[in-house]
């Protein structure tokens, strides 16, 4: 189950400290079961008590409208690109605005992509036809390219919004064993 709140108008109350609420992790992914909703709070630069204050109380405001528990963590814009975040990575990558109700990373000029590299070598003829209706669709109805607004770059490279990697390897695995999932970003 996915707690879409990223796609609904949200009338939070946070101060001008607040630079963006994302949500990444597991429930903003299509076809997956979280345990809860990953929220990061971005704030400018300001002392840690205050941060933890207001992230708490956005907190208890998307609690009152949630179906799974809430796990908040504050940044501030230093701390969010620390290597040390762990967190970083999968807030950049998959991280969607509450606020601006598009994928984080747009923020810095940033469009995040899933590329899925397959090889279809030492397949069966029938294998491989059935991979490309898998992809390309069959008999008027849409493949998972088009359903999912994926792109076929080559032969053996597919592009896919990061929100729907759960549903290409998944159709993927069933088919082939052989594939790689690399993660991009492409300046906008």
């Amino acid at each position: 189950m996915m707690q879409n709140f990223w796609l609904k108008k949200q009338k939070l109350n946070y101060s001008k400290n607040v630079i963006d609420i994302v949500q990444f992790g597991s429930s903003v992914m299509k076809e997956s079961n979280p345990n809860d909703a990953d929220i990061a709070v971005i704030f400018h630069n300001i002392p840690l008590k205050k941060q933890l204050d207001e992230a708490q109380e956005i907190k208890k405001q998307l609690q009152k409208k949630s179906e799974l528990p809430i796990h908040i963590k504050a940044f501030d814009i230093h701390s969010l690109f620390d290597a040390s975040n762990f967190a970083r990575e999968n807030i950049f990558f998959y991280g969607k605005s509450l606020l601006s109700k598009d994928s984080f990373s747009k923020k810095f000029g940033l469009s995040p992509r899933l590329q899925i590299l397959y090889s279809l070598k030492d397949m069966e003829k029938k294998d491989k036809i059935r991979f490309n209706y898998s992809l390309s669709g069959k008999g008027g109805k849409y493949g998972l390219l088009k359903r999912y607004g994926g792109e076929l770059i080559c032969p053996g490279l597919i592009e896919v919004d990061p929100l729907y990697e759960n549903i290409f390897v998944d159709s993927i695995k069933k088919l082939t064993p052989r594939f790689k999932l690399k993660k991009a970003f492409f300046q906008l």
